[in-house]
């Protein structure tokens, strides 16, 4: 098992995304176009209905959101997990319906906005481990900031992972660094949280860089494929 099965596995998950809107409208579901998602078109009368979008799985009506939301999630808030508050529920339901989705042509600036949301609920619960990989010591480095808060302000348990052959840079007290031999860790950018046991707060990202800047893989909620990829991070890289 790799970092890149566990995203195989995923695609495996086929869903639909259908989109409801007015001719010139931006094309923001070509970001989930990939192999388990199938991006459906229709549009909207001028005048009519605003946009929006509608997705579902094999087991039938998954969620729906306007399309102004939907492209907000390719500009997110990068807000910082500062104090126990809802501040991101806006984006967490939207989050939640994309579970398990695959998206294609992510940037830096979403998965950031993904990563905050994991974050968030990691300073909410306040307990648990997460383990993180941002592929490199500066891509960690300024995220510290935020683990070192943390890690003070809470009781979590933060793994942050970098390949052995990178340079070694300080970590706050608290905060253990882990030093994997190969690759894997260079490839891919991932948060994943335990929350503790807490089925209903688990939650991870998982995204592979496959062109400079651009990122596929997906986030999901499923206690079961969080617990899998927290045991494999811990049974390999650590």
């Amino acid at each position: 098992m790799t970092l890149a099965d566990f995203v195989a596995d995923v695609a495996k998950r086929r869903k639909t995304m259908v989109v409801y809107a007015s001719d010139g409208a931006p094309d923001v579901a070509d970001h989930f176009e990939s192999r388990n998602v199938t991006v459906e078109r229709k549009s909207i009368a001028p005048g009519g209905p605003d946009g929006f979008v509608v997705l579902r799985d094999e087991d039938g009506f998954v969620g729906a959101f306007g399309i102004d939301k939907f492209a907000e999630l390719l500009d997110p808030p990068l807000f910082r997990p500062t104090y126990r508050t809802e501040v991101s529920e806006p984006w967490r339901s939207l989050y939640e319906i994309l579970d398990n989705t695959l998206f294609a042509s992510f940037g830096r600036r979403q998965l950031l906005g993904a990563a905050r949301e994991i974050e968030n609920r990691a300073w909410r619960v306040g307990a648990g481990t997460l383990r993180v990989g941002f592929q490199s010591p500066d891509a960690l480095a300024a995220q510290m900031d935020v683990y070192r808060r943390l890690v003070e302000q809470t009781d979590l348990s933060i793994h942050v992972f970098v390949e052995a052959g990178d340079e070694a840079f300080p970590v706050p007290d608290g905060v253990e660094l882990f030093r994997s031999e190969g690759t894997e860790i260079g490839d891919f950018w991932f948060l994943v949280y335990d929350a503790a046991g807490d089925p209903l707060n688990a939650c991870a990202l998982l995204a592979e860089e496959r062109a400079l800047g651009t990122y596929y893989g997906f986030w999901t909620y499923d206690e079961d494929r969080v617990a899998a990829l927290s045991t494999y991070l811990q049974d390999v890289h650590e």
